[in-house]
């Protein structure tokens, strides 16, 4: 099949991610694949190409940009399936293939937050159902607050979860943890909770330093790592040296090498306000970690609360303080969790499923 994903860019993020592993994981099955992004190509467009999947930007300007429909329909020409993603992506390219050859015409809506039924944004994109052929979403949470925020026609509705790369992740060890302790400059038997996110209001990092803070209060010996860089670094740096913790928060900004700092971690931490179907929960599953999430949108459908980790409510710093006191406390707990995470991955989260669910999802559209 001659399939072109169309995206807003290829920034560092869990959609792009997933985005790129898709499309790398059909080139391997055979098809034809190209990724059009509609404003810039984006950190990870590189990476991209280099797994065999061509990345073309269309330079689309801020607001109103009817250029961008032709410079868009000249790279859809000869596709096959036309694979977008998110609204904004979605009715720009329905608009630009409109009376080209088209087999399918799938949407995949990534997250659950940002979304307002009456913006232009959601209008324009309920404009173009009747030329879509499916909308899938990234878990079944999503699925039914589409359909019930959004109005979509619930035929055309279909969960597909996203996957990783399983194979690019192992699980953490004594000796990555005692390399990440080392490199942090912490003590031998200091512990290390671990997070990756951007650093913006709905991850709630903010609400993760007052639950931590609480666990160095209450005598825990643990350090925070946070991964991930955004526009409220600097609030977080003045929130951690309110609280008298510098030195044991440590902000890292953006990184490349997420999977190295993760085998080094002890547990996995994700304090979200709302979520989709995340990818970093994901690859946490698979180095093998126990996992303390909020209990947001899709984050139930891959933390099993009691089986591979423990969800409490969102904005509760004691909840997510005592959650957190108590997996770093059990290690045959943390063990079991761990394994568990690791096991449904390998089973249900790899890219390779994902792949085969939209194959089949396409095959359904066309009938």
């Amino acid at each position: 099949m001659n399939i072109v994903h169309v995206v807003e860019n290829l920034e560092r993020g869990g959609l792009e991610r997933a985005v790129i592993d898709l499309a790398t994981a059909q080139v391997a099955r055979g098809d034809r694949v190209r990724i059009v992004c509609l404003f810039e190509r984006g950190q990870l467009a590189d990476e991209a190409e280099a797994s065999g999947v061509p990345v073309q930007a269309c330079g689309k300007r801020d607001g109103f940009d009817p250029g961008v429909l032709w410079r868009l329909r000249r790279q859809l020409r000869g596709a096959e399936i036309l694979h977008t993603h998110n609204a904004g992506a979605h009715y720009h390219a329905i608009a630009a293939a409109f009376g080209l050859p088209l087999r399918r015409r799938v949407n995949t809506r990534h997250g659950m937050g940002a979304l307002d039924a009456s913006s232009r944004r959601e209008a324009l994109y309920r404009r173009t159902m009747p030329f879509t052929d499916a909308v899938a979403t990234v878990c079944e949470a999503a699925r039914s607050d589409l359909a019930r925020r959004a109005a979509l026609p619930a035929g055309k509705l279909v969960a597909v979860p996203n996957g990783i790369r399983v194979e690019r992740f192992t699980a953490a060890d004594a000796s990555a943890r005692a390399a990440l302790r080392a490199e942090l400059g912490l003590a031998a038997g200091t512990r290390v909770l671990g997070t990756v996110g951007r650093l913006n209001p709905v991850k709630d990092h903010a609400g993760l330093i007052h639950a931590f803070a609480e666990l160095r209060a209450g005598g825990v010996d643990v350090a925070l790592v946070i991964a991930g860089d955004g526009a409220l670094r600097g609030e977080l740096e003045d929130l951690v040296a309110a609280r008298g913790l510098a030195g044991q928060v440590r902000l890292l900004g953006d990184r490349s090498d997420v999977a190295r700092l993760l085998r080094g971690f002890d547990a996995f931490v994700l304090p979200s306000l709302s979520e989709g179907y995340s990818i970093a929960l994901l690859e946490a599953c698979a180095t093998a970690l126990p996992i303390v999430a909020t209990q947001v949108g899709g984050n139930a459908e891959i933390v099993r609360d009691g089986v591979n980790g423990l969800l409490v409510p969102p904005r509760d710093r004691a909840a997510l303080a005592q959650a957190l006191r108590r997996v770093l406390a059990d290690d045959a707990l943390a063990a079991r969790f761990a394994q568990a995470g690791r096991d449904w991955v390998v089973a249900e989260g790899s890219v390779a499923t994902m792949a085969e669910r939209y194959a089949a999802l396409y095959a359904r559209a066309a009938r």
